[in-house]
Formats: C-alpha cells, structure tokens, sequence
C-alpha cells in the first residue's frame, strides 16, 4: 500500500470494518493472528505517532518488529544505496515493510521490486495512505456516514501530504463537498485539483475562514510543513487558518474538527475538551486502522 488511489472503496470499507473487529476483539485473540511474523520498520523521516502506531499494530497482532528509526543515518543510505536494494534485501528478513520516505515518489516506483508487502508510513510533500484511511474511519465514526458530507480543510494544501492521500480518497464516496481554505501560498496543486475534479470530487475555494466554517460537517485543520518551505511567506500569514475558541462559534454543533498531527499554532489547546474536536480520538482511530492493513496483507503475504 503505497498510494490510495490504488484503492477502491470495497477495499476501504473493508479495511474500516476489519478495524472495528479488532477494536473489540478480545486482546488473546488478536495477539494470535499473526504470531511469528516479522515487521520491518524503516523510516528516513521523523516520526512519533506514525512509527510508534505501526510498531504497536504490529506487536497487538502479535507480530515482531524489526527496523530503523533514523534510516537515512543509520543505515546504508548514509553510504548512498538505493531505495529499491534496501527493500530487496529487508523483504528476504521479513514478512512486511512500513517505509517513511523523504522523496515523494521513490516508494511507489520501486516498492513492486520488493519480495514482500510495502506500506507506506508518508513519502515526502506526496502522500499519506493510512493517514487518509483512519481520517476516513474517523469520519464514518463520528458522523455516521463519508458519503454527502461537507469537509473544509485548512491550512498547507500544497505540502501536506495528509490532504492529498485524503482527497484522493475521497473520490471513492459520493456526493462529498469540499471547501479549500488555504495559507495564501499554500494552495492544493492546480493539476493535482483539476484530476481530483476529473474524478467527480467537488472543490470549491473560500476567501475567509468564516466561509469555510460556517456550513461544514467536518474542519480538517494542518500544519504548515515548515521543514519543507523555502523561502514562502507563508508562515507570516499560518495566523489567517488559525482555530481557537472565537472561531469555533461558527463551527456547528455536529460538525467535527480533525488533525493529523503534530499541530502547531493553527489549533489551540483550549478546544481540546470540546466534544467537536476528534483529533485525539481520531490519533487512536490510527493503531486500529493499521493493525487492519497489517493483518490483512500479512495474511496474503505468508498465505
């Protein structure tokens, strides 16, 4: 799993649905899934939530987990080998690789060499898949439903790769409405919005933060990907996206705001305890989904 637009919503609703099984199984039993099999972890990026979810997924189902933290300096890309030799070799040790990659499309084009499945942890400004399908698990939980909802997403549309893999997804629901209120500067890609909306997606663009969250379902709020900025001046004007608790007046009281974390500014403390705000619950939502996608495809990989 490298790219969600390989993905069709059969697949996703079961992976969402194999999350609620194992959300209520009893522990016993999910430790007994998938004992004896190995999980190699190589992340060339930092990560907390991400890598420490995937590790436990891996361990609640009872696999081992073997790997890199720090892999673009403490493993052999320090000395320059390709992406493609370290999965070869890494597949011939375990049973299934998560991989954070700091190049947005290097993953995706080696990750069929590899002997065994790849999954992919973030790659770069690209994408994020499980990311996006524990967002989607997050919204069907919280509101009942994916299909006809309105979404606005704030922030850095053209860094984040958790809003690509998010809209790409969903692609696959019907009726979805989304509002794009973005850091000027920070705008979605126009050929990446112009494939969405070949796809059937429905964009629209706002000028205000009023705008975007006056008649929304759910907020999907970001961060500004500073460590990819060269240059923008674009965190001057991070304060224009912000939510606090002024702002969330205009949120109605069904809607539900998310976050794929870290946050920054852009999402203050204060609105942790308000019952809109699922970003905690949603971070949780994250181990069930990948413990999903782990067991499924280490099912077909030793299978």
């Amino acid at each position: 799993m490298v790219t969600v637009r390989a993905l069709t919503r059969n697949r996703v609703e079961t992976y969402m649905q194999l999350a609620q099984e194992l959300r209520t199984m009893p522990r016993r039993e999910v430790m007994a899934r998938r004992q004896g099999a190995i999980v190699a972890s190589l992340f060339y990026e930092p990560s907390t939530r991400t890598r420490l979810s995937f590790e436990t997924a891996a361990l609640r189902l009872g696999a081992r987990v073997v790997g890199a933290e720090n892999a673009l300096e403490n493993s052999s890309a320090k000395k320059g080998e390709r992406l493609e030799d370290t999965l070869r070799i890494v597949g011939s040790y375990a049973d299934a690789i998560v991989v954070r990659h700091h190049e947005n499309n290097t993953l995706a084009e080696v990750a069929s060499l590899c002997p065994v499945p790849v999954v992919s942890a973030g790659t770069g400004a690209g994408e994020h898949p499980t990311q996006a399908l524990l967002d989607v698990y997050t919204l069907e939980r919280e509101l009942g439903r994916v299909d006809g909802l309105h979404i606005s997403i704030l922030g850095d549309l053209r860094y984040g790769r958790t809003v690509h893999s998010l809209l790409y997804l969903l692609t696959q629901f019907n009726g979805v409405v989304v509002t794009m209120f973005a850091v000027p500067g920070l705008e979605l890609p126009s050929e990446m919005a112009a494939s969405l909306a070949a796809d059937g997606l429905r964009l629209r663009t706002v000028g205000t933060l009023e705008e975007a969250l006056s008649e929304t379902d759910a907020v999907y709020q970001t961060r500004i990907q500073r460590e990819r900025l060269q240059g923008e001046d674009a965190l001057s004007l991070a304060g224009l996206t912000h939510l606090g608790v002024e702002e969330l007046r205009r949120l109605p009281s069904h809607a539900r705001i998310l976050h794929p974390l870290p946050r920054l500014d852009e999402l203050n403390p204060e609105l942790d305890h308000d019952p809109r705000a699922a970003y905690f619950r949603q971070a949780e939502n994250g181990l069930f989904i990948r413990m999903a996608v782990l067991d499924s495809l280490l099912k077909e990989g030793i299978s």
